[in-house]
């Protein structure tokens, strides 16, 4: 005997406002902004060939296009100091820095699920 599909019980998730999670999302989603967010969490200060260096089959086009984006989003500052060769450095911003306790959360749950 077949069930409907209606017949199952579908399981459940209370959302009472979903907006915070979109929102979250849509700072932090894509596979190198957390890759980066993690970096400047590791060594504070980085510059641009350095993050390039650190984050493997990251192109120059998307890693600018990342960095611009977190930069716009609040989460890094962009220093620029006036000099040739041009020197730019990158470090979070109050906003990115209180991204930490999420960061180390998901490093966490890699260790207990790694297997």
């Amino acid at each position: 005997m077949h069930q409907k599909e209606s017949d199952l019980k579908k399981p459940t998730i209370q959302i009472i406002d979903k907006k915070p999670f979109e929102y979250t999302l849509s700072i932090i989603a894509g596979k190198w902004k957390m890759k980066i967010i993690y970096l400047l969490i590791c060594c504070d200060i980085a510059r641009y060939g350095e993050i390039k260096r650190s984050i493997t089959g990251i192109t120059h086009k998307m890693l600018s296009a990342q960095l611009k984006e977190l930069e716009q989003d609040g989460i890094i500052n962009r220093k620029e100091f006036p000099q040739i060769p041009p020197k730019v450095e990158y470090s979070l911003t109050a906003k990115g820095k209180s991204l930490k306790q999420l960061i180390s959360d998901i490093c966490q749950w890699g260790i207990e699920h790694d297997h």
